[in-house]
């Protein structure tokens, strides 16, 4: 069945016509917000800003221009993400937590509460980070307190309606509705960065914009092919039989991905690459003198482009064998596949199961560590290569959409099989 073929049977099925435009309206909503501004902002001198700094314009970026418009959802669901992960991490080291998991619906629905309201304060400290930032730039003026409590508050409150509407779109919707929030809002900085290299093309730069097409076009490839890509390892049952019935004897496969840990490694290094910088922006106009100087210091060594690509590199890499060390558990497996009668075709059950699983595993997550490393720093290594700085090659940002439309498809696939299953 071809794309249009797939188009008119989406459209032919109410209920799942229904969920496509209620997600899409939902999504409509978002974009909106990202255009309603909070006051007391020179929002030209702000969106010079974002556009002088890589590291804040990569965080713009992902949430739809709505930070440089000062908007009430700037800080878009990115506190919401911070709590998942800090919970999903809580998750793999608290047994309470682990338990609570493994209850099913009701204890995922307990995990989602406090998942929200770990949000809540979240929101309030990045919020608060971000205002100081922008009136370090000297381009919010003074603030009364109440005005820092209505702007905080406000701030607070877009980035819980924009959680509260990806919930939304993942229950009554198709796709996960968080995940198509931030790739929408990726999606929509591309037409201003197109109309700002429109504005300045000139014959010189065509070569550059050559190949930051084929740079593109060539990280889109590799990314879906990583996203794709998996070490099957064969699994056989052993046949047991009782009195005239025989079970097992299945032949099957246990899938690795080459990227299992997805873009949370680079989340987690991209906070720990701004927390620095922005700790020393706070301490830059301290009254001791080594204080200020250390901040000063340490402020320029994050702006430095070197610098900062190879230190996210690494910490990329660290934090893609930490959570796959974490998630990933070949003692566990091993010791599955035996309770169950599984064993590897030519390795003993038990301990060489496991040893040979965490070779597997060390190889596979070096080169999905690698892969996301590079996808981290690629908007470095692009501008350095073609010079051009109105359009910014984001690696997470492509790894993001690429993953959320090939997600979304799949459950769109997996609808219209159910339903023509049903129908039949």
């Amino acid at each position: 069945m071809n794309f249009l073929q797939q188009l008119k049977q989406i459209f032919t099925m109410p209920d799942l016509r229904k969920r496509i435009l209620y997600g899409l309206f939902l999504l409509l909503i978002a974009r909106v917000l990202a255009h309603v501004p909070l006051p007391g902002v020179d929002l030209e001198a702000l969106r010079n800003f974002f556009g002088r700094n890589q590291i804040f314009g990569l965080l713009n970026m992902f949430s739809g221009g709505a930070m440089e418009n000062f908007s009430i959802i700037m800080m878009g669901v990115g506190p919401y993400i911070t709590a998942s992960i800090i919970i999903q991490l809580l998750t793999m080291v608290i047994p309470a937590l682990d338990e609570l998991n493994k209850e099913g619906e009701s204890g995922r629905a307990k995990i989602n509460y406090w998942t929200r309201i770990i949000t809540i304060p979240l929101a309030l400290i990045q919020s608060y980070a971000m205002i100081k930032i922008i009136q370090g730039q000297e381009i919010l003026g003074f603030l009364e307190p109440i005005q820092w409590a209505t702007i905080i508050i406000s701030i607070t409150a877009g980035t819980i309606l924009l959680m509260w509407l990806g919930e939304l779109i993942s229950e009554n919707g198709i796709g996960n509705g968080v995940s198509l929030i931030i790739a929408l809002g990726i999606v929509a900085g591309i037409p201003t960065q197109v109309r700002n290299t429109i504005a300045v093309l000139d014959t010189s730069k065509l070569i550059s914009l050559i190949i930051f097409a084929a740079i593109g076009i060539g990280a889109i490839v590799a990314i879906i092919l990583a996203n794709e890509g998996r070490r099957q390892i064969p699994v056989s049952y052993a046949r047991r039989v009782r009195g005239l019935k025989s079970y097992g004897g299945v032949e099957t496969y246990l899938p690795i991905r080459v990227n299992s840990a997805g873009v949370i490694p680079i989340i987690f290094a991209m906070s720990m690459m701004i927390f620095p910088g922005v700790i020393a922006k706070f301490f830059q106009n301290a009254r001791s003198e080594w204080l200020s100087n250390a901040a000063t210091w340490t402020a320029n060594l994050f702006q430095n482009n070197w610098f900062y690509g190879v230190a996210y590199f690494v910490l990329v890499v660290l934090f893609t064998f930490f959570y796959t060390g974490v998630v990933f558990k070949p003692d566990q497996i091993a010791e599955n596949l035996q309770k169950q009668g599984g064993f590897v075709p030519g390795i003993r059950p038990g301990r060489e199961t496991t040893e040979y699983l965490s070779r597997i595993i060390t190889r596979i997550t070096l080169t999905g560590a690698a892969f996301l490393g590079i996808i981290a720093v690629l908007p470095f290594v692009v501008q350095a290569v073609t010079h051009i700085n109105t359009l910014v090659l984001g690696g997470t940002g492509v790894l993001i959409m690429v993953s959320v439309i090939i997600e979304t498809m799949r459950q769109i696939q997996a609808q219209l099989a159910m339903r023509s299953y049903e129908n039949y």
